[in-house]
């Protein structure tokens, strides 16, 4: 299938979990991917290229790390038609127990990567382009210990309308897709009690895959959801649905 052939995708956050399973269907959709992550600094290479898929390390959080990326993707690319920002941080901190540094942390990756990457992108993204956002059901419920990172993701959803509004006139869209517990490798390194308490809490009983929040982030990205702008898609089973 070729649902974004000729496309360029920057996926920012885009190696391993949900956004590498992004990056993966993005290429297999005809796309060509750049995808950013912020570890092994000191052991792999700036950028890498893996098929349709060209890796650069970069932390998302960091301006001048952010505008190495577009710098890059302007000249050997020109343009982007698919911006992703996928990067995020979530740690356990009760009201009490938040630091600075956790509340700048957090904010940092959550909320700054993602307004610098968008102002990055519509610079070189031509009427036709669509952003989509990474949030979650988190900035919807008040899930205890988690108040930073719901926060955090309210904000995204904020952005979205914001920015559909502002961008629309550019013809640019911009939507948010919004998983639940996901079962990516961060999540595998919970205790089997803490996975079984949250798919119990989930209607359809288990966690999502990240291939199904990919499944959902091609949507927003292609031309079948042309109409559609300022929208969340949340792929969560139900969990804060019903």
């Amino acid at each position: 299938m070729s649902r974004l052939a000729n496309k360029i995708s920057l996926v920012i956050g885009g190696v391993g979990g949900i956004g590498g399973a992004i990056s993966q269907r993005f290429a297999s959709e005809g796309a060509q991917v750049y995808a950013t992550s912020r570890k092994g600094a000191e052991s792999q290479p700036k950028s890498a290229v893996m098929g349709n898929i060209q890796t650069i390390q970069a932390d998302a959080s960091d301006t001048a790390d952010l505008q190495r990326v577009f710098e890059q993707l302007r000249s050997e690319q020109g343009r982007i038609d698919v911006l992703v920002v996928n990067a995020g941080l979530s740690e356990y901190a009760p009201l009490e127990d938040i630091s600075e540094d956790h509340f700048d942390r957090t904010f940092g990756l959550n909320v700054r990567s993602l307004v610098f990457a968008a102002q990055g992108a519509i610079d070189i993204m031509q009427p036709g382009g669509t952003i989509v956002l990474i949030g979650s059901i988190a900035g919807d419920i008040g899930t205890k210990g988690y108040g930073v990172y719901g926060a955090t993701k309210a904000a995204v959803r904020s952005f979205t309308r914001t920015w559909a509004n502002e961008l629309a006139p550019k013809g640019i869209r911009v939507n948010v897709v919004s998983p639940g517990p996901t079962d990516t490798a961060m999540m595998a390194a919970a205790s089997r009690e803490i996975r079984d308490a949250l798919s119990s809490m989930i209607p359809l009983g288990r966690m999502g895959r990240p291939d199904e929040v990919a499944a959902a982030a091609l949507f927003l990205a292609s031309d079948e959801s042309s109409f559609t702008t300022g929208a969340e898609i949340v792929v969560d089973g139900g969990m804060a649905q019903v």
